[in-house]
């Protein structure tokens, strides 16, 4: 092995500089890991003259990709920089360059992650990516490593941050949606443009990613099935708790009978669940597989240095790799064909709220509709709506198929008596 290992660093905001920090303070535990020490041999920025914390010689800073990808001394690249279709035709250049890659990109694995699983395979180099999925928690290593025995068949969490800090305000305090995102927005837990968080889109990257290592098929972004917060009203959360139930945004990628299906959506959870003491920005992941059983992941998911630590840690893997002469022998694109469910295979229960006429006959009219789809109640209330005459029946029904459920939804909102389906969610974790 050489002196030392060369790392060219692609990016250098708050993750890259918690890397960089990392690897300078922790020098002596990684030359204890590895044998020898890691230096930082390029930094690439997109402008050299911003001031930084950090105290790089200027030599080390450019702004030309080239001069990280081909010198010819650095043997990891490390990109925490951002983007996708450039950054994909960065990671394969250094990848042809014969350098290993350390990646904390969700966007670019969860849209491009099987494309450089087999390219990173064909030039034997390694690939890791730890960081781009619940930023402190070692989810990935865990499914690749300590699960790599089993054969998983659902993987179920909370991976973002900032929808579980909103929901969890807006449930324990009463406050509303609005109030909740600002704060969070003042706190840095959520982004001047919250789109990706809130309507689900962070959590789909993170699900295509976490699918496609756990059931060794190509899960792509288009793949998951979206639906995020901004819908969630007060009297929902409220309803929830009356019945017994906590709402998250969930992921869950499922698998029976060879076919998958990965959703994110808003999901009722009995308050026992495990991930329902899930609360404010702390990520968790719910694993089962067939031989274990039952596991859970639970810890930061975002943050400079809990993701800085995760990149760092795939370093690490990538110089006992070096020192094994054994890079590129665990890089694996995924082996089996992608199947994905039709709607008439997903079965789950689901929660409805109902906004009707409030007169004699109409639950009897209602049920009805329930009986000719085979759908039946688990959990029911009937309450009237203050100073109209209207009343709300909030359900829970038991298991159905997701496409026996969106024609009833369909039938409900042709039905005179039903002024307006209010709501409808899956729930998870019961009977």
């Amino acid at each position: 092995m050489a002196e030392s290992v060369k790392v060219g660093l692609l990016g250098l905001g708050t993750v890259g500089t918690g890397v960089a920090s990392i690897i300078t303070r922790h020098q002596k535990e990684l030359q204890h890991q590895i044998g020898c020490p890691v230096e930082i041999k390029k930094v690439l920025v997109r402008n050299k003259q911003k001031l930084r914390e950090n105290s790089f010689e200027d030599e080390l800073l450019t702004e030309d990709p080239q001069d990280v990808l081909l010198d010819d001394e650095i043997d990891v690249i490390v990109e925490v920089i951002g983007g996708v279709e450039q950054t994909k035709e960065w990671l394969i250049t250094a990848l042809s360059q014969q350098k290993h890659v350390v990646t904390a990109n969700k966007d670019l694995m969860a849209i491009h992650g099987a494309t450089l699983l087999e390219k990173a395979a064909e030039y034997g180099c390694d690939l890791y990516y730890e960081a781009s999925v619940a930023g402190g928690i070692p989810i990935l290593r865990s499914l690749s490593d300590g699960l790599s025995a089993d054969r998983i068949t659902k993987i179920m969490g909370i991976v973002n941050g900032t929808t579980n800090y909103i929901l969890t305000k807006m449930s324990t305090y009463g406050s509303s949606y609005d109030d909740v995102l600002k704060q969070a927005q003042e706190l840095g837990f959520a982004e001047s443009d919250p789109t990706a968080d809130v309507e689900g889109l962070d959590a789909a990257r993170k699900m295509a990613i976490l699918a496609t290592l756990g059931f060794s098929a190509p899960v792509s972004l288009d793949d998951v099935k979206v639906k995020g917060i901004s819908g969630i009203s007060d009297i929902d959360l409220d309803y929830a708790k009356r019945l017994g139930y906590t709402i998250k945004l969930i992921g869950i990628a499922d698998r029976s009978e060879g076919k998958i299906d990965v959703s994110v959506r808003p999901t009722l959870l009995p308050n026992e669940h495990p991930l329902s003491s899930v609360h404010n920005e702390y990520n968790a992941v719910y694993i089962h597989g067939e031989a274990v059983g039952e596991t859970m992941f639970y810890g930061p998911g975002a943050g400079s240095l809990p993701t800085a630590t995760a990149v760092v840690s795939d370093l690490v893997t990538v110089m006992k790799n070096m020192r094994l002469g054994i890079n590129g022998k665990s890089t694996l694109a995924p082996m089996n064909a992608k199947q994905l469910k039709a709607n008439d295979e997903i079965h789950t229960q689901y929660f409805i709220r109902l906004r009707v006429i409030d007169r004699t006959g109409i639950f009897s009219a209602i049920t009805s509709l329930f009986a000719e789809y085979e759908v039946s109640f688990e959990k029911l209330l009937q309450l009237p709506v203050e100073g109209e005459e209207l009343a709300e029946i909030i359900i829970v029904t038991h298991k159905t198929s997701q496409q026996t459920f969106e024609e009833l939804l369909e039938r409900l909102n042709q039905v005179d008596v039903v002024e307006s389906v209010e709501s409808s969610y899956c729930v998870e974790g019961g009977n």
